[in-house]
């Protein structure tokens, strides 16, 4: 187990982490315009997909729906990597925040690469593939970050830890004021502020993941116009946003895993 001093410098460098989320390149705004510019011509099919995902996802936060990763998988490769019987979530609190690390980074590579192909094949039929990359990469993306929670200790399986990962996802698509306001949620969520626990537990903002990540596929929606560039491009996006998605699951969740360290040792 660490030192306190080890905690918090680890903690330090995910708070530094937090600040630097506050800056929104330029070109991060303008992926967003092409959306909006053609979303008049896109086709019904497609908004229809949209308010089904809406749907999708307030199933998951109730059940877990059809979206819930096999515990049992996650646990057989965090045994190996620690050559230590792992039974339940509650053996790998305890594991070192290193292992956590390494684990979290090759779950990261491999659903990366899962996107990037899925991205790819999407790309080739042009716009209206757009429709099966957007479940899809969604589906990707929350069964990643709940490969993550549990590498962390934390059992998504729970309806509150099911909240939290849509706020990961929230997070990681999120412009500058939104993750401002959901750092400053979490903030209280890590000291179980109970006002805090009252307004997680009300979350409405998991529409509000789905159309931003209907407003991120803006430039990849434009270059899907030409079949072979919505290949490259489609590739390149989704393996992106599982990147960003990954590193802000494995920093959200390291701080509650060093918080919760830091006050058992106080």
């Amino acid at each position: 187990m660490e030192t306190r001093v080890e905690l918090e410098k680890e903690l330090a460098e995910i708070e530094k982490w937090e600040k630097d989320q506050s800056n929104l390149w330029i070109w991060e705004r303008l992926g967003r315009l092409p959306f909006k510019l053609l979303d008049k011509i896109t086709p019904k099919f497609i908004h229809n997909k949209i308010g089904t995902l809406l749907e999708e996802l307030g199933n998951y936060i109730q059940t877990g729906g059809s979206y819930l990763v096999n515990e049992k998988s996650v646990l057989n490769m965090i045994e190996k990597e620690t050559n230590s019987p792992i039974d339940n979530i509650n053996d790998v609190k305890n594991i070192p925040l290193s292992t956590m690390n390494n684990l979290s980074q090759k779950i990261t590579e491999q659903r990366k690469k899962v996107a990037a192909v899925q991205g790819a094949s999407t790309g080739i039929g042009g716009i209206f593939t757009l429709a099966i990359d957007i479940p899809a990469i969604l589906a990707i993306s929350l069964k990643t970050l709940q490969e993550i929670a549990i590498i962390h200790g934390f059992d998504p399986t729970d309806k509150t830890e099911r909240i939290f990962i849509i706020k990961c996802l929230q997070f990681s698509s999120a412009d500058i004021v939104g993750k401002r306001a959901i750092l400053n949620e979490l903030t209280a969520y890590y000291k179980e502020d109970k006002e805090s626990s009252e307004m997680m537990s009300q979350l409405q903002g998991w529409r509000e993941v789905v159309y931003t990540y209907r407003d991120q596929f803006g430039w990849k929606k434009l270059f899907q116009m030409v079949p072979i560039a919505g290949l490259v491009f489609g590739a390149i996006t989704n393996r992106t946003m599982i990147n960003d998605l990954s590193e802000a699951g494995v920093m959200l969740y390291r701080k509650r895993r060093i918080m919760e360290r830091l006050k058992q040792g106080s």
